[in-house]
């Protein structure tokens, strides 16, 4: 099949390059060239002897008159053509040299035709003024029909290679959006729409917008229609249509050499584009769900005019709440990182994008207070989101002091802040790993949450002073996040593999950096405060079925051209991940998508003598200790593939 697509395009590649060839090498024959200059010699000479008569009101007619008036202009346009060799100009490569010869000419006839009626004795001044007029009308035909040639031969040549350099494409489906992105590509000089494609039992043919809508039901049907109309890509107009087709069409078109192309969503828009330009399909638009609905407008009016802060503002989710608050107007945008290039990459960013915003980056660690204090004293934020933590479980289960003085220590100090600048709402971002910990990472989360629940339920409960309301989200893996497993597959794949997998069975949960946002956004918009709010994820996916995936979009067969490995479990990895919004431990919320986690509530004091006690302990790394210490506070951390299961049995 494939040598059969490759010959295909070959052999259709070779006749379009043939025909541009053609036409730029081909030329008309002298004799055809001749031939049309004389008849527009004769016209010019027909139209100039009734213009005359018209003009000065009498009639020239004589049989005598015309008849040697055009014999003369025939066979002295002939002759002079001839002997000027004009028939053998090439007329593409014309040039300003080239208007004598045809002046001359057309001088020359006109010349023979006063001298011939001078002989015999049918002369006078309006046979002159027709000479003249003659003159000037069989130059201008002359040189215009080949000004009107050049400009026909360059507007073919130009298609030809347009369309020549366009992307033969089908949109797969009849929806509207299939239909609207057609109507926008019609223009497109990148691609060329064949018709619409849909997988159908009838395989009937009809048109829709002027375009035949293709049908088929089987690799066959399919397979002679990419060779038939030479397609090169299938663009997906929907997220969902691309999902359907995972294992049909998108396998068919990976293993033919066939590119599938999708329609990005708003999301992926930069600011100013009026058109969303196809891009290839992505494996994360191949696990996305339909589009969540949130309160736009709710949200906007919440922020807008507001000085905003976000700690970890250069991370994934970080940078992506950024972007988002960025189109909500709000007054000021405080950006709180301790990465120097990737908050130097955002301000670029936001710089080119946003360029009415008005934000401060600032570099600094939540795990100094004199420098939180410092941002939170230059610009008095009134809503704080938290999303500075160190995140990957196996680098903090070998440094788990460093986890606990981020994610426990360095909250606890952003919290209070908040409390003492008096913000309105601090929203922090945790993880599902934060539920039945089995790892550092995740217990330092959870140790994380009690510090902000138990402070918000202090104040809300009058034991402590103040007015902030603490909100927290939970949700699970994020699509293509700094160091997660899709950016990292996609390394392995380019370069040959292999695919590292830790287990065959291993399951998570995702969900898209914007969908999560946009989740963030309207938990902290609804929420009264003092609540853990959690995502619902959707079913899991299976690891193994993610990178073979992948491997297939790349165009390879797993295991044949790339391999897969397994590597085993990492310490303190689960294989299965907790189920967020099973409704045995949640309850519902404002939001189909969220729900509210029933958790067990602490008592501010002694949650902060926990949160003092670990960092005392973190400092010194006394690092057995601090565990142990974790594990008294949080009871359902249990570790797995971890050396610190032996102080689970003691």
């Amino acid at each position: 099949m494939i040598n059969r697509k490759l010959t295909s395009v070959c052999r259709l590649d070779f006749i379009h390059m043939n025909i541009i060839t053609s036409l730029k090498n081909s030329y008309l024959r002298g004799e055809l060239i001749l031939a049309i200059d004389t008849v527009l010699s004769l016209v010019a000479s027909l139209i100039a002897i009734f213009g005359v008569s018209r003009l000065v009101g009498m009639s020239i007619y004589t049989s005598r008159f015309l008849v040697l008036y055009f014999a003369v202009a025939i066979i002295g346009s002939i002759a002079l053509f001839v002997l000027a060799r004009t028939f053998r100009i090439i007329i593409r490569h014309l040039n300003v040299r080239d208007v004598i010869p045809f002046a001359l000419v057309a001088l020359g006839k006109c010349v023979l035709v006063v001298m011939a009626l001078i002989v015999f004795g049918i002369y006078s001044n309006t046979a002159l003024l027709i000479a003249v007029i003659d003159f000037l009308l069989t130059l201008l035909l002359l040189l215009g029909i080949r000004v009107c040639m050049i400009l026909v031969y360059d507007a073919i040549n130009k298609r030809s290679q347009d369309r020549f350099n366009q992307q033969q494409i089908l949109v797969y489906g009849t929806s509207d959006k299939s239909v609207a992105t057609i109507k926008r590509l019609q223009h497109s000089t990148h691609y060329h729409v064949n018709g619409f494609i849909e997988r159908s039992e009838n395989i009937s043919k009809f048109l829709l917008e002027r375009l035949p809508v293709y049908r088929f039901n089987d690799d066959s049907k399919l397979n002679r229609l990419i060779l038939d109309k030479n397609i090169d890509a299938i663009l997906f107009a929907r997220d969902i249509d691309a999902q359907e087709e995972a294992d049909r069409l998108l396998a068919y078109c990976s293993k033919h050499g066939v590119k599938t192309l999708i329609v990005p969503s708003v999301d992926e828009v930069s600011e100013g584009d009026s058109f969303m330009h196809p891009r290839e399909v992505k494996v994360e638009d191949l696990l996305s769900r339909k589009e969540i609905t949130i309160s736009l407008n709710e949200i906007k009016a919440n922020f807008q005019g507001k000085v905003v802060m976000v700690t970890g503002a250069a991370g994934s989710i970080g940078s992506e709440l950024v972007r988002q608050l960025a189109t909500f107007g709000v007054k000021k945008l405080v950006l709180y990182d301790n990465g120097e290039t990737p908050l130097h990459n955002l301000r670029l960013e936001l710089e080119e994008k946003f360029k009415d915003l008005d934000f401060v980056p600032i570099i600094g660690d939540i795990r100094h207070p004199e420098r939180l204090d410092f941002a939170f004293r230059s610009w008095h934020p009134q809503v704080v989101f938290h999303a500075a933590a160190y995140k990957h479980v196996p680098l903090m289960e070998e440094n788990p002091c460093e986890a606990v003085l981020v994610n426990v220590y360095g909250t606890k100090n952003v919290a209070d802040k908040c409390l003492e600048y008096d913000v309105e709402k601090m929203v922090m971002i945790s993880t599902d790993k934060a539920v039945n910990p089995t790892n550092i990472m995740g217990c330092s989360k959870r140790l994380a949450e009690i510090y902000v629940q138990s402070l918000g339920l202090a104040i809300e409960r009058g034991n402590r002073q103040g007015r902030t309301k603490f909100v927290t989200t939970r949700f699970g893996n994020v699509l293509g996040s700094n160091g997660s497993v899709i950016p990292r597959f996609r390394d392995q794949i380019a370069k040959g593999g292999p695919v590292t997998v830790t287990h065959p069975d291993i399951c998570r949960f995702f969900m898209t950096i914007p969908e999560a946002c946009r989740l963030v956004m309207e938990a902290a918009t609804m929420s009264s405060g003092n609540q853990i709010f959690v995502f619902d994820m959707g079913e899991p996916v299976k690891i193994d079925l993610l990178a073979r995936r992948m491997i297939s979009l790349a165009g390879f067969t797993p295991d044949k051209d790339i391999k897969v490995e397994y590597t085993g479990l990492r310490p303190g990895e689960k294989l299965y991940e907790e189920v967020l919004s099973d409704k045995e431990n949640t309850l519902p919320s404002f939001h189909e998508r969220i729900r509210i986690a029933k958790v067990r509530e602490y008592q501010y004091a002694d949650a902060e003598i926990f949160a003092e006690d670990l960092e005392k302990l973190a400092r010194k790394v006394e690092i057995l200790e601090m565990v142990k210490y974790m594990k008294r506070v949080v009871p359902e951390y249990k570790s797995e593939n971890s050396k610190y299961q032996e102080l689970d049995k003691a």
